[in-house]
């Protein structure tokens, strides 16, 4: 007889990401200054990423709507530029090295589950993005994932493994197509 999915067993209660008062107040930071319309300046959301614990190098570009899961699981490097709608789930570490991209509607996504248990366990994985990477729009990148240094993972893509150095990356699951040459 095949086993089935009990999602009334699945319990994530191993999983603590910070204290219950940490979490609620940067929910609401992140919904009024980040997952917003309002144009804030990058200057103040950096502040306030670095004040819940992220490193935020310098000349960070963030645009409106952003979603962040947690802070203090984010290490962004210098010159780094977040478009609209992108969604930084880090259940675990996200680390965005400098020079790098993130295009509009961009997902970084930490967590996933198990599907081999009846509980649906929660696993996480973390992300790195090297210098020079750029992930584009509507793409996403997926637990346990090193987009290496100057990769691209183009429009629509989803990242399920590493991405090699100078090399841009299509479709789902992302292929390599061609390398990337940078001229000037």
């Amino acid at each position: 007889m095949m086993k089935k999915v009990n999602l009334s067993s699945f319990s994530n209660a191993d999983f603590i990401p910070g204290s219950k008062g940490k979490i609620i107040v940067w929910y609401l930071i992140n919904r009024v200054f980040f997952n917003s319309y309002l144009l804030y300046p990058s200057f103040l959301k950096s502040f306030l990423l670095r004040l819940f614990g992220a490193k935020v190098g310098g000349n960070v570009l963030i645009k409106p709507k952003v979603n962040i899961k947690y802070p203090w699981f984010l290490e962004i490097g210098d010159n780094v530029w977040i478009g609209e709608k992108v969604w930084i789930d880090n259940l675990t570490l996200v680390k965005i090295g400098n020079n790098c991209c993130l295009s509009q509607g961009a997902m970084l996504l930490t967590g996933n589950h198990n599907y081999k248990k009846t509980s649906f366990d929660l696993i996480t994985g973390t992300i790195i993005l090297e210098d020079g990477a750029w992930v584009g729009a509507q793409s996403t990148v997926c637990p346990d994932v090193i987009c290496k240094s100057h990769s691209i993972l183009s429009v629509g893509s989803i990242a399920t493994s590493d991405l090699e150095p100078y090399t841009i990356y299509q479709g789902n699951p992302a292929k390599p197509v061609r390398n990337r040459i940078i001229t000037s």
